[in-house]
């Protein structure tokens, strides 16, 4: 019988951890605020953003949201992030991407503090992760390894496989699993042979951005799969990059879509403000 990993009650559990040490913190006279910007009114980066401020008031962090038309410049925005770096009470800032097309992602990234970069986009945070040196983690492969960690699953020695190279999750998935001890290997649209080489995984990271690519013929019996993906299907039903009903029988642990990796993201986001805080 397959271990569904339930990314909603570990990422509750990782947020009621957080409460304890925001209270403390308070105690101390240590406020935390989280900057929120967000560029125009896309209906999925609203979703998130509200997310995001709901999850701050669970835990007792202030959000400063900074909601703005789709029509501000790159340099009006550069000026608000500019603002935000040199405010003593704002301890995390957050753009929301993806940003309108006549503003350019990289520069804003870039123009992040880096002791402020609670993505963990900015180069210096991206430098510290590859060579092991203390930083921000990017939140999604950082919940990622919570949810294997949580769940009991071993990394150390594993046949680590992604699916995706992309710099927000298979890049640096690869890299904390190799911080784990896995033996990874990335795979992308060009790799040869990926069924065999993804039937090698022990653990199976799905992060491609195709809607129900992974059919049971890539996966390993008793293997972890981990789906990272999320999209609508025919009937608007929410689903990932793993055919879930297909797949499911054939492992020893998977995360459903949704409820397994989304939650995980906010919950470490949420753990790098408080890190940027206790900082």
């Amino acid at each position: 019988m397959s271990q569904i990993i339930d990314g909603k009650k570990i990422s509750q559990e990782i947020k009621d951890e957080l409460k304890e040490k925001v209270a403390k913190l308070k105690e101390q006279g240590t406020e935390i605020a989280l900057a929120v910007i967000q560029v125009g009114e896309d209906p999925a980066s609203s979703v998130y953003v509200r997310n995001k401020k709901r999850a701050c008031e669970y835990i007792g962090i202030e959000s400063v949201a900074y909601e703005i038309p789709e029509t501000t410049t790159q340099d009006e925005l550069l000026a608000i992030i500019d603002d935000c770096n040199k405010n003593p009470k704002i301890n995390g800032i957050l753009v929301q991407l993806p940003l309108p097309d006549h503003i350019d992602e990289d520069t804003v990234i870039k123009a992040i503090a880096p002791e402020k970069d609670v993505d963990g986009f900015h180069p210096q945070s991206v430098g510290a992760m590859t060579i092991g040196e203390p930083g921000f983690l990017p939140c999604t492969p950082a919940g990622i390894i919570q949810l294997l960690k949580r769940s009991g699953v071993e990394i150390e020695g594993k046949e680590c496989v992604i699916i995706g190279r992309s710099n927000i999750v298979g890049k640096p998935m690869a890299l904390l699993l190799l911080r784990e001890n896995g033996t990874v290997t990335i795979c992308h649209s060009r790799t040869k042979n990926l069924k065999e080489v993804a039937k090698r995984a022990d653990i199976l990271v799905a992060a491609l951005g195709r809607p129900k690519f992974i059919d049971e013929s890539y996966v390993k019996e008793g293997a972890v799969v981990i789906d990272v993906g999320i999209h609508r299907d025919a009937n608007n039903k929410l689903c990932g990059d793993v055919d879930f009903d297909r797949v499911a029988p054939h492992t020893s642990a998977i995360t459903p879509v949704p409820g397994g990796v989304g939650p995980m993201t906010i919950a470490m986001l949420m753990n790098n403000c408080v890190e940027s805080a206790e900082k």
